[in-house]
């Protein structure tokens, strides 16, 4: 399995910080999320999330500047913030830049 970000830049024994970036179309690689975590959106755009299987669980609109806390629960991740508040995906999954503009997040893994 792939790591949740793009890039690792910081880790301790608290948290684990990534840059994410992801252009038009990209996808990520499958990868599984076991912490809780948040983002903050440098450049947003429309991210479509899949299983493991490649079925389309929805999309989540991610405005530019929007902060997203999710906690992880037994395999699944609940979105805690707006917008998407209570949109539960399994944790293994992949995600789709489906915007036209380039996709920029810092996300910060909670390892307690």
């Amino acid at each position: 399995m792939a790591g949740v970000g793009t890039e690792k830049v910081f880790e301790n024994d608290k948290v684990i910080v990534w840059n994410f970036t992801l252009a038009p179309g990209e996808e990520t690689p499958i990868h599984t999320h076991e912490h809780a975590y948040m983002w903050y959106a440098i450049e947003g755009a429309p991210l479509q999330i899949f299983d493991r299987d490649g079925k389309d669980l929805g999309t989540l609109e991610v405005p530019t500047g929007a902060v997203y806390s999710l906690k992880y629960d037994n395999g699944f991740l609940e979105v805690l913030s707006e917008p998407g508040k209570g949109m539960r995906v399994p944790a293994t999954h992949k995600a789709r830049n489906a915007g036209s503009k380039p996709y920029r997040e810092v996300l910060v893994e909670y390892k307690s």
